[in-house]
């Protein structure tokens, strides 16, 4: 396999090789690819059209926002869930990548950045050879429920704030590589991605930017937990029905960004992740139980797409729901 590219373009130098340090897989097979990539992405159905796999991910992390380079060699139809907790700022390291999110179609050239953020359907066109860095960005950054619906479906970074962009991105790059566990390190960082979603926002939200919400206030140690536990109730009482990220800031009495906030400090994932693996749970006890079928589980606690849901299964419990004993 080729080496990944430390940067792109020498008038659009973007030093990534912090992120390169961190490789998550390589693969020449279509499925372990796919499967990885749902894996830290979103759920997505996955065409090859043309070429051989040679897929590539790296990945770093900073606080709340989570970055990726992603080559899958050949060429792709990417067709993703649409997201709501979070959006994606896709920049084109090698070759080109088209979107189409909500009916707005854009082509992302190389050296181009462009925000996708789809409410009802998304699809992705990957040229072969492409190579994306990908931003994950907490919708919750962005303050407040009205902020997300600003943003555009999809939408490039306007050509005059590209270069202040890069000089973000380098920030953030960094920045993962000298995380020293300080409180005043952590309070940093978080203001640092704050700033980030903030610019984007200004670029893309079409609304001046003024802080939709007050400074995050986590409460007290010993109500902190009681608030989470309100949120696991609710989330156990509801395992087959439809929940909304807001429902569960409802649940828990707190703001959303604030609730991103406890459960990445005492659950070590964000809620909906949470959430997801509570119904991967029940799916299992159901399993187990031997009065249902992997369809029919999936399908109870929520899971649509069954290639998901055993990706998700494996990775949970280390075996395929299939394979699951049965008392």
């Amino acid at each position: 396999m080729t080496s990944p590219p430390a940067q792109i373009r020498a008038d659009r130098a973007l030093d990534l090789s912090a992120l390169y340090r961190h490789c998550l897989f390589r693969s020449d097979a279509a499925v372990e690819s796919h499967d990885h990539v749902s894996r830290e992405l979103s759920d997505h159905d996955l065409q090859w059209r043309g070429g051989a796999v040679d897929t590539a991910m790296f990945k770093a992390e900073m606080r709340q926002m989570r970055m990726f380079a992603l080559r899958y060699g050949a060429e792709v139809e990417v067709r993703p869930r649409p997201f709501e907790d979070f959006f994606l700022m896709h920049m084109s390291l090698r070759g080109s990548a088209e979107i189409e999110s909500d009916g707005h179609r854009i082509c992302i050239p190389e050296g181009r950045s462009a925000l996708i953020a789809p409410r009802k359907d998304i699809r992705m066109w990957w040229q072969r050879g492409s190579e994306q860095f990908i931003l994950k960005v907490p919708t919750h950054l962005l303050g407040s429920t009205g902020a997300a619906a600003l943003l555009p479906p999809a939408a490039l970074m306007p050509e005059a704030s590209e270069a202040q962009w890069r000089l973000m991105l380098q920030s953030l790059v960094l920045t993962t590589a000298l995380q020293n566990g300080s409180q005043a390190h952590r309070d940093w960082a978080d203001h640092f991605e704050q700033n980030i979603a903030l610019f984007l926002r200004a670029q893309h939200g079409g609304a001046p930017v003024v802080p939709a919400a007050s400074p995050i206030v986590v409460p007290a140690e010993s109500a902190t937990e009681q608030r989470i536990e309100a949120m696991e109730a609710y989330m156990r009482r509801r395992l087959a029905a439809p929940i909304a990220l807001a429902d569960l800031a409802g649940a828990a009495g707190v703001g959303v960004r604030t609730l991103g906030v406890l459960c990445q400090r005492h659950r070590g994932t964000s809620p909906m992740e949470l959430l997801r693996c509570m119904r991967l749970d029940a799916a299992r006890a159901r399993l187990m139980g031997g009065d249902a079928s992997v369809t029919e589980a999936a399908l109870e606690y929520g899971f649509g797409h069954l290639g998901r849901f055993s990706a998700y299964y494996r990775d949970r419990f280390g075996e395929l729901p299939r394979e699951t004993p049965t008392h």
